[in-house]
């Protein structure tokens, strides 16, 4: 069985936006179920919106994670918006970690299963964020992996 709990929804104008906000809330109320106050929000995420900083106002955010991603507008080569999906900062901080624990568990380890395990850890990442545009979030894992393995390796003893 799988549950389908999140959920995007783009509506054309804001006054839309709060009237389904409100409907939704009512319709799963009749089924005992309730919206997460921390997790439904609208956001306003159109093409060329400045970020409410730059703009000099608390506005809505103009950029949103969903499902580990963080979702920006960009551009295309052609130079035309489009929508990025970036590893979000979370997912990645708590990769890092996985990967720091694992490391430092397995320092003693033999080289080439300490290798295979960081391996099978890093293909696990890949297969989920490994998405057109995320190259960069993808190397920097791989470049704070081999950070931490390699400190980890330094900190075992030459005693045999």
């Amino acid at each position: 069985m799988r549950y389908a709990d999140d959920l995007v929804m783009r509506v054309a104008y804001k006054d839309d936006a709060e009237r389904v906000l409100e409907v939704l809330g009512k319709r799963l109320d009749k089924y005992g179920l309730q919206l997460h106050p921390d997790k439904s929000r609208m956001v306003d995420f159109r093409a060329g919106q400045k970020p409410p900083h730059d703009r000099g106002e608390a506005g809505l955010a103009t950029t949103f994670n969903f499902l580990g991603f963080l979702h920006v507008w960009g551009k295309s080569r052609k130079g035309k918006a489009v929508v990025r999906q970036q590893t979000a900062k979370d997912r990645f901080a708590r990769a890092l970690k996985a990967i720091n624990q694992q490391c430092r568990l397995m320092r003693h380890w033999p080289l080439w299963e300490q290798h295979r395990r960081l391996c099978q850890m890093l293909k696990g990442h890949y297969g989920y964020f490994g998405i057109s545009g995320n190259l960069k979030g993808i190397a920097a894992l791989i470049h704070q992996a081999r950070r931490c393995w390699r400190y980890w390796l330094s900190r075992r003893s030459n005693e045999s």
